[in-house]
């Protein structure tokens, strides 16, 4: 812009030297002209964002990935004069980033307009305010307006639903689902029935008792593994894979779709993330726990450096009697599974999702390579399938379930059972 309005003045200059120094008419009809067109574009921009109103709302501040963000956006103008050419954009670091639109605006006109914007990767983004631009039609002047605040917007992993996951029971009584009623006031409300002498007013129905005209009490079973502890190995060395496709981000949809689930069941539950540094998230249940947990995971990333086994000592001495500890790694060393030989005795319960980095790899490998050029990584393929197998034997021995996720492999199918 700033070379344009140089250029200009030198042309025009140039023109009015010539016109001076010639007499010609026809040079001093250019000059006027130009003086004209110039001074034309010069007010048809400064009027540009004169009685202007913009905004632009969101829907949300919060989703998770594969959902939605839809931005509304409103320009109005309060002026006679119409607006030919606005420029509307809003910068932001949201993959795919928020498309713009140039538009026209008729005496006191008004536009709205409906932006979708398909979240692909969790984390946290930011909106910046709204940018508008206008200008003259041969480009001589530019102006611009922000309108708003920045805006904070938080992707969450993607939850998916696993209708067959079963947590191990712990070794101690009442860890497992049992028809036996009990005295005992549990989560696990199961049916009503009449009330009779003896029970507690706190335990009284009263949605039920209000429908059917008699006093109604709960009954409740004992109650299955009250708490959950995710261990979510971000070990950098260890992971597999590209972008959505990698072992990093697939372990963390487990942690995610894992910890809806238990705190659906109204578990309890912990997080411990070994990253870039290992953060611990202390066993709570409820919707803000569950907001903790999402909000975490939305920021982890696959930059830790310590080994799983390092973590397990120094977070296991957290874990009390009646937990299960969820462990989601891709690491086959032997270590850590040594660790988790010792949970059983103390009455706690221990799965293992295992992510199969190799079929990761390979994933990966196939969108570059044909099929001939992969032909050399069979036996390293065969190496990294015979140490999953030895560390799955080896969780075998010690009575450990353990879940083999492999790339491209739904959840709810690997984790079933």
């Amino acid at each position: 812009m700033i070379v344009r309005r140089l250029e200009v003045g030198l042309a025009g200059g140039a023109l009015l030297v010539a016109a001076l120094s010639t007499g010609y008419s026809f040079l001093f009809y250019l000059v006027y002209l130009a003086a004209v067109v110039v001074g034309g574009s010069y007010v048809l921009t400064r009027l540009g964002l004169a009685d202007l109103e913009a905004g632009y709302a969101l829907n949300r501040l919060y989703g998770h990935v594969g959902e939605r963000l839809q931005v509304t956006y409103t320009v109005r103008q309060a002026s006679r004069l119409p607006k030919p050419w606005l420029a509307v954009h809003n910068p932001t670091d949201l993959p795919g980033g928020l498309a713009g639109r140039a538009i026209a605006l008729g005496p006191r006109g008004e536009r709205s307009w409906l932006v979708r914007l398909p979240l692909t990767r969790r984390g946290h983004f930011r909106i910046e305010p709204l940018v508008i631009r206008t200008g003259d039609p041969f480009g001589f002047f530019e102006a611009s307006a922000t309108v708003g605040h920045p805006v904070s917007v938080t992707v969450y992993p993607r939850i998916e639903r696993l209708p067959f996951w079963r947590l191990p029971a712990a070794n101690i009584e009442g860890s497992h689902a049992t028809p036996v009623r009990t005295l005992q006031t549990t989560p696990l409300a199961t049916t009503v029935r009449p009330w009779a002498p003896g029970d507690g007013f706190n335990r009284i129905h009263w949605k039920t008792t209000a429908r059917q005209g008699e006093i109604q009490v709960k009954e409740f079973d004992l109650e299955q593994t009250a708490d959950v502890w995710i261990f979510l190995d971000l070990e950098g060395a260890i992971q597999a894979g590209q972008g959505d496709d990698s072992t990093a981000e697939v372990a963390v949809r487990v942690a995610a779709s894992v910890a809806d689930r238990a705190i659906a069941e109204n578990r309890a539950v912990g997080l411990t993330v070994s990253g870039h540094r290992t953060t611990i998230l202390p066993a709570d249940r409820g919707g803000r726990q569950h907001l903790k947990i999402m909000h975490l995971l939305a920021a982890v990333e696959a930059d830790g450096s310590s080994p799983l086994a390092e973590t397990l000592i120094s977070t296991l001495s957290r874990l009390r009697r009646g937990m299960t500890a969820v462990i989601i790694t891709p690491s086959v060393e032997p270590e850590w599974a040594r660790l988790l030989s010792t949970l059983r005795p103390r009455g706690i319960g221990c799965v293992v999702v295992a992510l199969d980095g190799q079929s990761f790899d390979l994933r990966a490998r196939a969108r570059e390579r044909s099929a001939a050029a992969r032909g050399g990584d069979e036996p390293d393929a065969q190496a990294a399938a015979g140490r999953l197998r030895a560390l799955r034997h080896a969780l075998a021995e010690y009575g450990i379930k353990v879940h083999v996720v492999a790339a491209a492999q739904p959840l709810a199918e690997a984790l079933a059972g």
